[in-house]
């Protein structure tokens, strides 16, 4: 079990360095981080580092098409999470 929480925190750090460097490529009219790249890494665990970027760089934080896509992810990741634990605990 600890090492689902260490890969979740190493994804959210990961993910929460993308949003920053995305925003600053953003301000300086630099090559930007694809949307989907951040969708993904949201998906794969790194979702709380993707919401904690949004706030701290107020990054992706008025698209809304990009929001819904951004609280789907989070939906499926810890509904998948809450299967395996379901899962592996009653087999």
């Amino acid at each position: 079990m600890i090492y689902v929480f260490s890969v979740y925190g190493i994804l959210s750090l990961i993910t929460f360095c993308f949003y920053g460097v995305d925003k600053s490529a953003a301000k300086h009219g630099k090559q930007r981080i694809r949307e989907s790249t951040l969708h993904l890494l949201s998906l794969f665990g790194g979702w709380f580092g993707a919401l904690l970027g949004q706030k701290v760089f107020r990054h992706k934080t008025k698209k809304w098409r990009f929001l819904l896509v951004f609280w789907l992810t989070v939906v499926v990741n810890v509904a998948t999470m809450g299967y395996a634990v379901y899962f592996f605990q009653f087999s």
